[in-house]
């Protein structure tokens, strides 16, 4: 049962980044990004550590009274770099969360949610999704930065695309929102730790190389993905303008975790 689990939470944080170097340092709210992460995530889990591959972010955390560790500046994905995090842990845990670090506003729901998606057994790695609002416009559901997933009728994801799926047949694409709900992939993920082992040792999938994502990998090896939805909107950040508008959000909700 959930209840009888040990959850680590892994929050990568990497230094370097072409739109917004340094961005885990950057301030909001009158404290770093990273902090704000960590804050929110820790009274949830057994352990919580930052996996970084840049001094100044290590010294960050330790500053704060966070636990970090250092790992390779090589890693492709947050993935790869929660491995190590996780093989440089103290402890054994049976789920690891990979909490991004860009993501200040991680919601507690959100967290409790990925959590019980392993009081089911066949649950080998699980992430989360919302549903896209019925009055959003054709240029929001069809963004590609935004990743569209198809979930089966026992909770796991059939496909996670760029493109908008499923197609609607006989219906103007204004009119696909109105007829159909459609699901917005949000990017926090949790393994079993032995599944988490062997993910990083596969060899990159035809898939995931042709939509740039990296759970297709695993969904063309087999794996199970459960899906949890959740109605919290997330607000990553990616660019110092991304900034400014989670600097606004954050004085209109600052109460709120």
């Amino acid at each position: 049962m959930m209840t009888n689990l040990k959850y680590i939470a892994i929050i990568p944080a990497r230094y370097a980044s072409t739109r917004f170097p340094a961005k885990p340092l950057a301030f909001l709210g009158g404290k770093p990004i990273v902090q704000h992460v960590y804050e929110r995530v820790v009274p949830y889990f057994d352990e919580t550590i930052v996996a970084t591959d840049h001094d100044e972010i290590f010294q960050c955390v330790e500053g704060f009274g966070g636990k970090a560790v250092m790992t390779s500046e090589h890693h492709k994905s947050g993935t790869d770099r929660c491995q190590e995090a996780y093989e440089k842990s103290i402890g054994s845990y049976d789920v690891v969360v990979n909490v991004q670090g860009d993501e200040p506003f991680i919601h507690a729901s959100q967290l409790l949610s990925i959590k019980e998606c392993f009081a089911d057994a066949e649950t080998q790695i699980a992430t989360l999704v919302r549903p896209f609002d019925k009055d959003a416009t054709w240029e929001v559901l069809q963004n590609p930065n935004s990743p569209k997933v198809v979930v089966d009728h026992h909770g796991f994801a059939m496909y996670f695309s760029r493109s908008v799926i499923p197609y609607v047949r006989g219906k103007g694409q204004e009119n696909w929102l109105k007829g159909h709900t459609f699901y917005k992939h949000i990017g926090l993920y949790a393994y079993r730790s032995s599944v988490l082992q062997e993910i990083t040792r596969l060899p990159q999938s035809s898939l995931e190389l042709a939509e740039s994502l990296e759970q297709l990998r695993w969904l063309e090896n087999g794996y199970k993905i459960k899906v949890s939805q959740t109605n919290q909107e997330t607000i990553g950040i990616d660019t110092p303008e991304d900034l400014r508008h989670a600097e606004e959000f954050y004085k209109r909700n600052k109460d709120e975790k």
